[in-house]
């Protein structure tokens, strides 16, 4: 195993979540990487909302949690690697998709994590969302002149926004939130709408769109009615992508509807590794010709004993709020 300094200490901090919105901070054993596996020291983690489900202690979860776990949107610095690791090196700096990343060390396999371009140095770089947004665009087949409606303008509608207008579609952006209205606008929205109405919702698009309602409808809430919505906005044999994520309880969808306008239907979710990783190489990419910049979303940073904060911030969405980040010094 290669280190890139003597270890000082065999312990980490690592966050351990005990019970409906409660957490502690426990020191624990250093973990060491087996082979094709290497450590990160990280510095940061992105809160992902769909931490807030088993946050809220559902009867199906189990607690407490394994240290560090929930956070999946981890970067750092390399410090030790394991054997037959062969493309990635101590001191590297990655994006990882480690499972245990509220922590201050993580472990990854070789082939979940990407390695970062030094023009990222210093910046936060939460490579599953920023990832899952290149996924789920990718999977819209959004070309210049198309009307896309994306519903729900948080930190993926936001990213959203941004890859859309780059590719000259013209966006109408959906939010409950004055707030991410105004960023959608900022970031090349053509049209904002309050979500609240429903039928005027409706009436309002068919009027944008002289009938013909959108020819893409991103879901990115994750709640029944937005998807309910979704589908009335999205034109005959035009695609509905379900972005939002579905976890907290079932959904019932109008078959009728999506049945009679011909609509295609997209799970834009991944699960397979392979996929994330090449998301995020095509995040850095989009970054790096300037299609995307996510810096200004990360509107909320915390120090790991503030998680508890963070992911109650991310359940309420204060005004002005994005996304927040856990950042270690």
């Amino acid at each position: 195993m290669n280190l890139l300094t003597p270890v000082q200490t065999r312990t980490m901090k690592a966050a351990v979540v005990t019970g409906a919105g409660r957490l502690r901070i426990e020191e624990v054993p250093l973990p060491q990487p087996g082979a094709g596996q290497l450590r990160v020291r990280l510095e940061g983690c992105g809160v992902c909302a769909s931490n807030l489900t088993p946050w809220a202690g559902p009867e199906w979860m189990q607690f407490p949690t394994e240290p560090g776990g929930l956070g999946h949107e981890g970067w750092g610095v390399v410090d030790a690697v394991g054997e037959n690791v062969l493309n990635i090196a101590v001191g590297d700096r990655v994006a990882s998709l480690g499972q245990h990343a509220y922590a201050t060390h993580d472990l990854a396999d070789e082939n979940a994590v990407v390695r970062l371009p030094a023009e990222f140095d210093g910046q936060p770089f939460p490579g599953e969302p920023l990832g899952c947004a290149l996924n789920i665009f990718k999977r819209s087949e959004i070309v210049a002149g198309q009307t896309v409606a994306i519903v729900g303008i948080g930190f993926l509608g936001a990213l959203l926004t941004q890859l859309c207008v780059a590719a000259g579609g013209h966006v109408i952006a959906l939010s409950r939130r004055p707030f991410s209205l105004d960023l959608a606008r900022r970031s090349g929205a053509r049209e904002t709408i309050l979500l609240d109405d429903h039928w005027q919702i409706i009436e309002r698009v068919k009027r944008l769109t002289k009938g013909r309602f959108c020819d893409r409808v991103i879901e990115a809430v994750g709640k029944q009615w937005p998807l309910d919505l979704a589908a009335e906005l999205t034109r005959e044999r035009g695609r509905l992508i379900v972005a939002g994520y579905h976890q907290d309880g079932p959904r019932q969808i109008n078959m009728q509807l999506w049945n009679w306008r011909g609509l295609d239907i997209v799970n834009a979710h991944e699960r397979d590794p392979a996929i994330y990783i090449a998301g995020i190489r095509d995040a850095i990419a989009a970054i790096r010709a300037g299609r995307l910049d996510p810096l200004p979303l990360y509107t909320h940073r915390f120090p790991l004993e503030r998680l508890d904060d963070a992911l109650n911030m991310t359940r309420d969405r204060p005004d002005g709020f994005v996304k927040a980040l856990v950042v270690f010094p």
